[in-house]
């Protein structure tokens, strides 16, 4: 608790300087969603919204109710993130890649597990949705989750509060897993979500690097700090730029872009952040509007993603599709893509997506697919509030007063996107 008192007295002081700073926002253009509009001085987020973080420091210089339960919540988990190890590939102790090279990324996929009619159990067989707990032992996936969660969550309470002992860590984290020569990852993915009796290499695998994509944006708002250096940024762009050559010209890459289901919507995010990470406008802006013929095959004119409905946990899937889908679309606004009011010619879009979503949200007995476990609520809180604040209207804000309550107050997106009507 010392700790977490230490940290929120840092907040006002921190917030009003930068407010100071900042001096009004600037005027949206006409028709233009809320703070859709950039400083000259504001971070170049790839996801994240720089405006939307000033409105938000403003509002905690101001003790905004609005925003201080999630800030509260923010900071506990930012000190959190101080006290946990860092983390790296080369951590692994019992299990290597099929290289034999610690550097090489190694996980296995998550719904496979021993076949009971084998002696040894090979090959694995799948059981969709049940996560076999190998999976997460001595192994990366679990590791890099933590990468990108941690030092989003370091990077983030350090914008908003000031504390450079966040970014600090946030740095020495990112350092470790991709500059540091005795810890850096090899900039490929060709041993990730492995199964056991089959030597295969999986394009699948590819959607474990999703973290990079907070990871990015965590960098962005770490270089206001002297914890992040010139040389730190140009090796961070160099990694970036070759771990974005190999997802474009290797056959596992190849093999995720073509993915129809939420596989190749995040592919899609992830090559997307690379490219603007990188300055690649044209890339990312080729990417993004690659996702409008994804939006008319995946959604249908009612809302549904029948791929997704497949599956055991087909509402997790079906929001986790749209959360990919709603980042390229915050990433279009920074290359003139608007995938946030796309209707494609068979009649889906992501507006129908989300409606389909907030139906069943307070009520998921109702949803007319499989889910075997609980639906996971801050996700759909992220979700309805990433919505309404590109579209500037409380579309949702019905559907998240039925959600618990202190969920939806001490949410992160309630930081992210402050004018969004349920967080007021």
């Amino acid at each position: 608790m010392r700790g977490l008192a230490i940290s929120l007295a840092l907040v006002t002081t921190a917030a009003c300087a930068g407010a100071r700073a900042a001096g009004p926002p600037a005027a949206p253009a006409a028709g233009a969603s809320p703070a859709a509009v950039p400083r000259a001085d504001a971070p170049r987020l790839v996801v994240l919204r720089a405006e939307a973080l000033a409105e938000t420091r403003r509002r905690i210089a101001a003790g905004d109710p609005s925003v201080m339960p999630a800030l509260r919540k923010l900071v506990q988990d930012a000190d959190k993130a101080l006290r946990a190890p860092l983390v790296a590939v080369t951590d692994k102790r019992t299990l290597l890649a099929p290289s034999n090279d610690p550097h090489d990324y190694f996980s296995l996929s998550p719904y496979w597990w021993p076949d009971t009619t084998k002696a040894d159990g090979l090959p694995y067989v799948r059981r969709d949705g049940v996560t076999n707990p190998e999976s997460k032992r001595d192994l990366d996936q679990p590791r890099v989750a933590a990468l990108g969660s941690n030092t989003l969550t370091l990077a983030l309470a350090y914008h908003l509060t000031g504390n450079e002992a966040y970014a600090r860590r946030a740095a020495e984290q990112v350092r470790r897993w991709f500059l540091d020569p005795a810890t850096r990852m090899t900039p490929h993915l060709r041993f990730a979500q492995l199964v056991r009796g089959n030597p295969a290499e999986r394009g699948s695998g590819i959607i474990d690097t999703r973290w990079f994509i907070e990871t990015v944006d965590a960098v962005a708002l770490l270089r206001g700090s002297g914890a992040w250096t010139a040389e730190d940024q140009r090796g961070m762009e160099q990694w970036c730029a070759a771990y974005a050559t190999w997802l474009r010209t290797s056959p596992n890459g190849a093999h995720e872009q073509k993915a129809r289901n939420n596989h190749g919507s995040w592919f899609a995010a992830q090559t997307a952040a690379l490219a603007l990470f990188a300055g690649d406008t044209a890339g990312a802006r080729a990417i993004i509007e690659g996702a409008r013929p994804r939006i008319g095959w995946q959604i249908t004119p009612a809302g549904d993603q029948p791929i997704e409905l497949e599956r055991t946990r087909s509402y997790h899937y079906s929001n986790f599709n749209v959360e990919a889908l709603t980042r390229l679309a915050e990433m279009g606004r920074h290359v003139g893509v608007d995938l946030w009011r796309y209707q494609a010619p068979e009649g889906g879009s992501l507006r129908r997506a989300i409606d389909h979503l907030a139906k069943h949200a307070a009520t998921p007995a109702t949803w007319p697919g499989r889910q075997i476990d609980a639906v996971e609520l801050d996700a759909l809180v992220h979700t309805f509030r990433r919505a309404q604040y590109a579209w500037g209207e409380p579309v949702y804000a019905d559907v998240l007063r039925r959600l618990p309550e202190p969920v939806v107050r001490t949410d992160r997106s309630a930081l992210l996107y402050p004018d969004a009507p349920a967080a007021r």
